[in-house]
């Protein structure tokens, strides 16, 4: 597949033979473009994996982060109608949390309850679930492991409490956002 060449030198007369091996030659602005037009396939093919989650695999993302975001704000105090950064009302906590995350929910509890169309059991919770209590005038998220992020009333601060006895017997709904 190599190509010989006869070059003649010019100051002894003499002639040279060059045997290339290579069958074709790139330049140096096609191999860029080689390189560029492959690295932005990969790109294409990286945005098209991000766009194959599912529903619920989106979901589950989303409610990541609003636990994540829910658990930095520990130790915020409780303030009546606040919805952060730095105090909250129980409400205002899941708001900010699920609206770090992407999801807009509105203000208060009731409304938060009726907005979210995924109504889960107490035996089907997953972190990021909303637990409505005392007919649905208190909100929490759930964090798993039967325990949940809440700012339960003034003079305290935003808490992790596990979910047994008292907030068993009080609750009365939850919901999944950003399902």
């Amino acid at each position: 597949m190599g190509s010989t060449a006869a070059l003649a030198d010019t100051e002894t007369g003499s002639v040279l033979q060059v045997r290339s091996t290579a069958s074709r030659v790139e330049s140096p602005v096609a191999a860029s473009a080689a390189s560029t037009a492959h690295t932005s396939a990969k790109k294409t093919a990286k945005a098209k994996k991000k766009t194959t989650l599912s529903r619920a695999a989106l979901q589950k993302v989303k409610a990541a982060r609003a636990v994540s975001t829910a658990k930095k704000q520990i130790g915020d105090p409780y303030r009546w109608g606040a919805s952060g950064p730095g105090a909250f009302d129980c409400s205002g906590l899941v708001r900010y949390a699920w609206r770090k995350a992407g999801v807009s929910l509105p203000r208060v509890t009731t409304s938060q309850y009726r907005s979210v169309r995924k109504k889960v059991s107490w035996s089907s919770l997953r972190p990021g679930d909303l637990l409505f209590f005392y007919g649905k005038g208190h909100v929490g998220m759930y964090v798993g492991k039967g325990r949940m992020v809440h700012s339960p009333s003034s003079g305290k601060t935003v808490r992790v409490v596990p979910l047994k006895g008292y907030y068993r017997s009080a609750f009365s709904g939850a919901v999944r956002p950003g399902a």
